[in-house]
């Protein structure tokens, strides 16, 4: 099981959060995260990304989107005497959901990036849900074969599960 947990930080633009928990839940599982598994995701606003891109991109200014993947760590092997189990023979510990990662999202920089590109609010904020979701999983555009890759990913991926509102 997939969980997204949604939160609305910023009161510029309203945010759809199950909606947009949906699809990145679904669009973690087109991509093959199986069992439990736990992202965040994100709505700030301006004044908040701003500080986050200066403090983990060096950038000035906000951004639309960042994504922070959750790096993994190794299982610990062997007895671990501290785990609070009375040794062998005793049931096995309950499965630890894989923490995937954290995505922030600016609505109110998506909405000038949807005039920009030409489309609407909501088509921009599901791109940068996708986009945000395959950052995490390790999907990069740093260099134009990767570019062309995750934007041909993301066009699939939205193809798939995004369905614009009626006007």
């Amino acid at each position: 099981m997939i969980d997204v947990y949604a939160a609305d930080e910023q009161h510029d633009r309203p945010v759809e959060l199950e909606r947009w928990a949906d699809l990145a839940r679904a669009a973690l599982t087109d991509e093959g995260v199986r069992g439990l598994a736990e992202v965040s995701l994100i709505f700030t606003d301006e004044v908040s990304m701003a500080g986050l891109n200066a403090q983990f991109m060096g950038r000035e200014g906000p951004t639309d989107v960042l994504s922070f993947p959750i790096d993994d760590e190794p299982e610990p092997t062997g007895r671990v005497p501290d785990a609070g189990g009375t040794g062998p023979g005793e049931p096995p510990l309950p499965e630890i959901p894989t923490l995937v990662g954290d995505i922030v999202i600016c609505p109110t920089v998506a909405a000038r990036n949807a005039v920009e590109h030409g489309v609407t609010e909501e088509a921009e904020i599901a791109l940068l849900v996708v986009h945000g979701v395959l950052h995490l999983l390790g999907w990069d555009h740093e260099v134009d074969e990767e570019a062309e890759a995750m934007e041909a990913r993301e066009r699939e991926l939205l193809a798939r599960h995004f369905r614009p509102t009626a006007p």
